[in-house]
């Protein structure tokens, strides 16, 4: 039943993990400490999941520094415990998350319920490179017991992809909201 519903979630915000599951290729990590903050680069979104260390990839690049850094450490040791990890959205323009709320209040029939699955631009910390959507299902299981290690917390109780920095690395993360519209 669990698994259904995290189906049928991952399904609605549209974030399904691929089918079958590749891990990324990346020969030569850029770790976030070589990453150079620049203004937003608004390209059309590549569809699929994304390398955390593709900072060319607008969704990985203009994310914010620290997160970015912490997604790449996470990613690494998670990689050394046989866990693959991808980035399946990241930073998003006020453009791409408004089209997704849309979206949204047309599946789901209205914005309150929208809200519950996704944030408005005004509100949506992918907007501002500050949140990341982790698969596949293996790295977000290995991520709700090891995140906090990077500071990475599951920020809602209905989105197990969902993660910010919402803590010191090694700290306790904060209680999950219920869902996006407890935020908006």
């Amino acid at each position: 039943m669990a698994t259904t519903l995290l189906v049928l979630a991952l399904s609605s915000a549209g974030t399904t993990e691929p089918e079958p599951y590749k891990e990324l290729p990346h020969a030569q990590p850029q770790r976030a400490d070589h990453h150079q903050p620049q203004a937003p680069r608004d390209l059309p979104p590549k569809s699929g999941p994304h390398d955390p260390y593709d900072v060319d990839d607008p969704t990985i690049g203009n994310l914010d520094a620290d997160l970015l850094e912490a997604v790449q450490a996470a990613a690494s040791d998670a990689r050394d415990d046989g866990v693959p990890m991808s980035v399946t959205s990241g930073w998003r323009s006020r453009e791409q998350q408004q089209r997704l709320f849309d979206e949204a209040v047309d599946e789901y029939g209205s914005e309150e319920e929208a809200l519950r699955w996704v944030s408005t631009p005004d509100t949506s910390a992918h907007v501002t490179g500050g949140a990341v959507d982790l698969g596949p299902t293996d790295a977000m299981s290995w991520l709700s017991q090891h995140g906090s290690d990077y500071g990475l917390c599951q920020t809602f109780a209905n989105e197990a992809w969902h993660y910010e920095l919402a803590t010191t690395p090694g700290g306790e993360c904060p209680e999950m909201l219920p869902d996006g519209s407890s935020r908006s």
